[in-house]
């Protein structure tokens, strides 16, 4: 195992190329920019592509067009570039190519955006947050595997801070399992031979005439509802006997829990929950752990957001109080007072009183 002391932003990529990732589009835009740079930079020393696209739409489409052909490839942007790529992501969900897709966000104000999607029709993204560099390393392999289990995208959330810290990582490729053949694939070895594949978002078949929408919508839902089932992820700690819970995402989780551990230290019954998976959003596993709770304090940084599926989860059973806001620097990157550790405490204590 060989650590590296590196940038986010180049890590990330690292991690994308361990994982067999060799088709790589998307257009410039910070805090996005830099991942695209690394790519561009690293892929063609292992026989991949990277492209500078004319737009997020060209770089969907480009992404699209070398994940039917059975390649592992990947896009991205902030949120405003991925808002150009909504028609695509919701039919490229729809046609089951297993997109990897960086949403690298100005602060957390796209939280809607990642688990909801604008997109047309019933479709869901499995979106993974990584506290920090490490933690992508490791997500950015595992979004590779679970788009290939379920051919399904996934999303990594990161923002400013993930890909511009530096740490010490280990980016040799991890082992997951095994993943079905990619026996869908249209990768031109088949045409004219009665055996070619087609790929399409509506649930057209080979030698059928027509669709059947029932039974093609029934089927995705079927998928999303089982990976709903099996791939949440969340990390808890302290929160036994806590009386306040702190639920953060995101690189500001790890402010949030630096303080509950100070806190804990202190005597204070204060407890940590982090969703990995913002989607799917663990949300027994936060009922379990708001069990006997007197309140939960959701710290993020934007107007309410994560907060909604945080009250869903506990139906009423808990107290709810939004502890986070608006923070954003002169540039609009989201850096701003809230990513303190200072200022994360005097919220955390606000609602201790």
């Amino acid at each position: 195992m060989t650590h590296t002391l590196i940038e986010g932003s180049e890590a990330i990529a690292r991690a994308a190329l361990a994982s067999g990732c060799r088709f790589f589009a998307g257009y410039p835009m910070t805090p996005f920019t830099e991942l695209l740079e690394h790519f561009a930079a690293l892929l063609p020393e292992r026989g991949g592509v990277c492209i500078n696209a004319e737009s997020e739409l060209e770089a969907i489409g480009m992404a699209w067009g070398a994940l039917a052909t059975g390649e592992r490839a990947a896009t991205g942007s902030t949120g405003q570039g991925i808002a150009l790529m909504q028609e695509s992501l919701s039919e490229i969900t729809r046609a089951e190519l297993p997109l990897v897709l960086f949403h690298m966000a100005r602060g957390q104000f796209d939280y809607y955006q990642a688990t909801r999607g604008g997109g047309h029709g019933d479709y869901r993204h499995v979106v993974l947050a990584p506290i920090d560099v490490r933690e992508a390393v490791e997500l950015t392999q595992l979004a590779f595997h679970l788009a290939d289990r379920w051919r399904n995208p996934v999303q990594i959330y990161g923002d400013f801070l993930l890909v511009h810290t530096s740490e010490s990582v280990d980016v040799s490729p991890r082992d997951f399992g095994a993943l079905p053949a990619k026996d869908w694939a249209v990768d031109g070895s088949l045409g004219g031979s009665g055996r070619s594949r087609n790929v399409n978002p509506i649930g057209m078949g080979k030698g059928v005439k027509g669709i059947d929408p029932q039974k093609f919508w029934q089927r995705l839902a079927d998928k999303h509802q089982a990976i709903e089932r099996e791939e949440q992820r969340f990390e808890a700690s302290d929160c036994d006997d806590a009386d306040l819970v702190v639920v953060a995402f995101g690189s500001l989780a790890r402010f949030a829990r630096h303080v509950v551990r100070e806190l804990r230290a202190q005597g204070a019954r204060v407890g940590f929950f982090r969703p990995i998976t913002l989607w799917p959003f663990p949300a027994a596993a936060l009922a379990r752990a708001a069990t006997g709770a007197r309140r939960i304090a959701v710290l993020e940084q934007n107007a309410g957001q994560m907060i909604d599926d945080v009250r869903l989860a506990v139906l009423g059973a808990v107290p709810v109080e939004a502890i986070g806001g608006i923070s954003s620097d002169e540039a609009g990157f989201g850096v701003g007072d809230i990513y303190s550790p200072a200022d994360v405490r005097r919220r955390v204590e606000g609602v201790m009183r």
